[in-house]
């Protein structure tokens, strides 16, 4: 019989593991909510780097490893394509498209925390949506600055940074209240490509806001890419790897 892991990471997965029956396995990192409702296995947890990973296929007897983790997790997916040939299975990847900028977008790409700080200066009220990794800089906030920071479970914040715990999809009108709510000058994202969080894009665009825009890391090639959740499902079934 063959079996399937799938790592999860991005909503299209869901959708994917919605289709997998029980034999076949949805991969968590931890982060978020824990569906309950899905015919397959569900995984929590990682796995110990590319040589854990190729034991548990190895130890499972996955057939095919398909990687639909963030665009950001950079790690992750070179774990998976080098544990995938240590175990000598295929591995799949879903590559979620990157946004582009429109008519009227101030997109402005930086390479790292450094380059941020430094594009940062001369603003007063940014908002970051990059997840937790702004939760370690809490101590490096200018004077002059007030931050607000959105992730998908509260953090403890300071007297100069407000958390919100949030999680997508994300409306229009619920997005322009935030920036007017919190006076934001300035957005801070990653390029995810995700629909569900795109609407505060159109509220910078509307705005004039700047958006400082992480670049997005280079992933390893895996043996079948898929920019989209449905070409990967019509993949599947009927099973063609």
């Amino acid at each position: 019989m063959k079996k399937i892991l799938l790592l999860g990471g991005v909503s299209e997965a869901l959708a994917i593991a919605r289709t997998l029956g029980p034999e076949h396995t949805y991969s968590l990192a931890g982060v978020g909510r824990v569906p309950t409702d899905l015919t397959c296995q569900v995984r929590v947890g990682g796995y110990g780097g590319t040589v854990g990973l190729a034991a548990y296929l190895q130890a499972e007897a996955v057939s095919l490893l398909i990687d639909a983790t963030h665009p950001y997790a950079a790690q992750i997916s070179a774990h998976a394509v080098a544990a995938s040939k240590l175990a000598g299975i295929p591995c799949w990847a879903l590559r979620r498209p990157a946004w582009q900028a429109q008519a009227g977008d101030d997109w402005r790409e930086v390479a790292d925390w450094a380059e941020l700080r430094q594009a940062l200066e001369g603003f007063r009220r940014p908002l970051f949506t990059l997840g937790r990794e702004p939760m370690q800089h809490l101590q490096e906030i200018p004077a002059q600055q007030f931050w607000t920071l959105r992730a998908l479970t509260d953090y403890p914040a300071n007297a100069r940074c407000q958390v919100i715990a949030a999680r997508g999809p994300f409306h229009l009108d619920d997005e322009r209240a935030l920036f007017d709510h919190q006076r934001i000058d300035v957005l801070v994202s990653k390029n995810s490509g995700s629909a569900g969080t795109e609407p505060k894009l159109q509220v910078a665009r509307e705005r004039g806001i700047p958006v400082l825009i992480l670049r997005r890391p280079r992933l390893p090639d895996a043996d079948r890419t898929f920019s989209d959740a449905a070409a990967l499902r019509d993949a599947l079934h009927p099973p063609l790897w």
